[in-house]
C-alpha cells in the first residue's frame, strides 16, 4: 500500500487563496495554422480534484503545455494561484507538478538521482531533498529500486516514479496527463488511492484521462473540451442531465457523436429483443 507524502499546500500569505488555475480567453494557434485552442476560459478552484475529458485532439495537451510553459499562448492569460505563467513564469511553474503520459525519464540516472535531481532544479535544499527522496520512494514502493537505472524499470515502476517526480518539490497545482495509461488494475488502484489522499491534504489536482470510470470516481467537477474549446463543466450527473441522458459514458458519447456506442442502449435494445422473442 502507497503511503501518501506531505505537500504544503498553504496559500500565500494576505488572505484567501485565489483560484489554483484561472484561465481566461486563451488561444494557441501553430505556425501550421491549426488553431488547438479557441477561447478557452476555465477555472479551477484551490484544494478541488477536477477532470479534463475529450478526445484525442480536442485541445487538452495544448492547454497542459500552455499551463506549464511548454507552449506559448497566442492570447489569453493564465494564472496560478494568482502568478501569471507567462510574466511571472517562475512563481507560476513552482508551484505546478506535471506528471506527463509520455514517460519522459533520463534512462541513464537511477531512480534516486531522477527525484534527487528534479528536487535540485526546483531549488530544494540537499537535506530537503534527501529527505523528501526518501520519503517518496517509500511511499511508491521504490526503496529496492533506488540504485537501479530508470531504463530497467518495468513499465508501472516507470509510471510510479514519474508521479513521484511530479510531486517531489511539493506543489500545489498537480496535473496528471493520463496516469494510468498502460498499467494493470492493481497498480491504477494504488495510484486512485494515493492521488485522493493527496487531494485530501490540500492539493488540487488537474486529471485528463480516457477512462471514464476513473474521472468519475476521482474528480467533483469535469469539463468537456472539444474542437479546441469547453463545451460542458459540471459534475458527472450535471453534464449527464445537460446532455439528456443517463450517465457519464452516454454525455461523453454524445459530445463525440457516437451515441450508437452506448452501453446503456445496447442493454435496453436487447431487453426488448428479448421481450420481444419471449
Amino acid at each position: 500500500m502507497l503511503e501518501s507524502p506531505s505537500p504544503d499546500p498553504s496559500p500565500p500569505a494576505g488572505g484567501s487563496s485565489p483560484p489554483a488555475l484561472k484561465i481566461t480567453d486563451l488561444t494557441k494557434k501553430y505556425p501550421t495554422g491549426t488553431e488547438a485552442l479557441k477561447g478557452v476560459s476555465l477555472e479551477i478552484a484551490s484544494g478541488e480534484f477536477f477532470g479534463l475529458l475529450g478526445p484525442n485532439g480536442a485541445g487538452k495537451s495544448t492547454l497542459i503545455h500552455c499551463s506549464t510553459g511548454l507552449a506559448s499562448p497566442s492570447s489569453g492569460t493564465i494564472r496560478i494561484f494568482g502568478n501569471d505563467a507567462v510574466d511571472g513564469y517562475q512563481a507560476a511553474r513552482e508551484a505546478v507538478g506535471l506528471a506527463p503520459q509520455d514517460l519522459n525519464l533520463d534512462w541513464f540516472l537511477t531512480v534516486e538521482e531522477t527525484l534527487d535531481f528534479h528536487g535540485g532544479y526546483f531549488g530544494m535544499k540537499k537535506n530537503d531533498r534527501r529527505e523528501r527522496v526518501r520519503e517518496l520512494l517509500d511511499a511508491f514502493t521504490l526503496t529496492e529500486k533506488k540504485d537501479e537505472r530508470t531504463r530497467t524499470l518495468s513499465g508501472g515502476m516507470k509510471r510510479r516514479l514519474v508521479l513521484a517526480r511530479a510531486l517531489m518539490h511539493r506543489p500545489r497545482l498537480l496535473i496528471l496527463d493520463e496516469p494510468t495509461a498502460g498499467v494493470d488494475v492493481e497498480l491504477r488502484l494504488e495510484l486512485w488511492q494515493y492521488v485522493q489522499r493527496v487531494n485530501t491534504e490540500g492539493t488540487t489536482i488537474l486529471l485528463t484521462t480516457h477512462y471514464l470510470e476513473e474521472a468519475e470516481q476521482l474528480c467533483s467537477r469535469i469539463a468537456f473540451i472539444n474542437g479546441g474549446q469547453i463545451v460542458a463543466e459540471g459534475s458527472s450527473r450535471e453534464l449527464a442531465a445537460e446532455f439528456q441522458v443517463e450517465s457519464l459514458e452516454d454525455a461523453y458519447l454524445a459530445l463525440v457523436g457516437r451515441e450508437e456506442l452506448s452501453r446503456a442502449k445496447a442493454i435496453a435494445l436487447a431487453e426488448a429483443e428479448g421481450r420481444e422473442l419471449g
